[in-house]
């Protein structure tokens, strides 16, 4: 599968900030004229701690059918250290080797991340959106930047999250009275869309995190207990 190559990955801390700067300007929040995605797909990273080794996977699913069509996975060694707000740095590298063997192009793309809920408004999901030149939605399980009203306990409650007086993302209620989630549009993707895909795909409130993060985060984490 084809990416976009749009920096060096091997740079410094400072670097990297530069280049989330750059890139932050590319961003479009709207999705491409006729979006309407049928082929979903969901990516993570899992890691033993303090080994260099991060095991990398795709997996996409029929919106419809919420069946699985096609998974491809990575084992990569990985240099740039754990740091928050640069995660892309991190991770990306090793899901660009995934994506390589990745058979299928999804529509869109779900991180377990944040988009333009972030510091300088570019996350691992709206830098995933620039790489791999498709829509992306970041849905993360916890606040990076900003704050919010109280939710109410039901699924599909919500309430904007802000930061510096802008909104940059919504808190939602995927299962009633368990914790929201976070969700925020990556790149190509408006945030009311990104919020109607992470309801579809988490299906009658049965669990919090959208099935394309729950079987992406199985599917690497089965691939790292195998490697042990």
């Amino acid at each position: 599968m084809e990416y976009q190559q749009l920096h060096p990955w091997n740079v410094s801390q400072e670097e990297a900030v530069r280049i989330q700067r750059e890139l932050r300007d590319r961003l479009v929040m709207q999705p491409p004229a006729g979006f309407h995605p049928r082929l979903v797909a969901g990516a993570d990273v899992s890691a033993t701690k303090y080994s260099p080794t991060v095991y990398a996977g795709f997996v996409v699913i029929d919106l419809e059918s919420m069946a699985t069509v096609a998974e491809a996975t990575a084992i990569v060694e990985v240099t740039f250290p754990y740091v928050p707000g640069l995660l892309s740095f991190r991770e990306i590298p090793a899901l660009i080797e995934a994506w390589k063997a990745l058979a299928v192009r999804p529509d869109v793309l779900v991180l377990d991340g944040h988009g333009t809920a972030h510091p300088r408004g570019i996350g691992i999901a709206s830098h995933a959106g620039l790489v791999f030149d498709l829509p992306t939605i970041g849905c993360a399980k916890s606040i990076l930047v900003g704050h919010h009203d109280p939710l109410g306990e039901e699924r599909g409650a919500m309430v904007p999250l802000v930061y510096r007086h802008e909104v940059i993302g919504t808190v939602l209620r995927t299962r009633s009275g368990v914790s929201p989630v976070y969700v925020s549009p990556g790149d190509h993707i408006d945030l009311a869309t990104a919020v109607e895909l992470i309801l579809r795909l988490t299906p009658h409130g049965k669990y919090r995190l959208p099935e394309t993060t729950r079987r992406a985060h199985k599917l690497v984490n089965d691939l790292r207990i195998a490697q042990q």
